[in-house]
């Protein structure tokens, strides 16, 4: 994320939908964060939802985002129906180390990146 320069008693222009991209395209490959860590991190706690809806739509990012890393806060693949076939999310998570069971992440609290701690300003 780049840092911006605020002039005093200026309005911050902010595009959450680019430092979610942000964000997510900084998650190491086998590891896992949720929705609401991101939100909270930007700043956003209860905005969850939003992120979501954000990954909905990263497919047509650039440079790609990894969107299979972002799962809900109990490490459920709540997401998958927006990677095409109903597998392909757990596929691209295995792929790279992180077992999935019955829609889950295994190990999940071994597996979760936070943004808040990995990301300090």
């Amino acid at each position: 994320m780049a840092k911006r320069t605020i002039q005093q008693d200026a309005v911050q222009e902010r595009d959450f939908f680019a430092d979610v991209m942000d964000v997510v395209r900084r998650i190491p490959r086998g590891r896992v964060t949720s929705y609401g860590a991101i939100a909270k991190y930007l700043g956003a706690a209860r905005s969850a939802r939003i992120v979501g809806y954000c990954m909905n739509n990263s497919a047509a990012a650039k440079p790609k985002v990894p969107a299979h890393r972002v799962v809900n806060s109990a490490g459920l693949l709540t997401g998958k129906h927006h990677f095409g076939t109903g597998d392909e999310m757990q596929r691209l998570l295995e792929k790279e180390g992180v077992k999935v069971k019955k829609d889950q992440v295994v190990d999940f609290p071994k597996r979760f990146w936070d943004p808040a701690v990995e990301l300090r300003l």
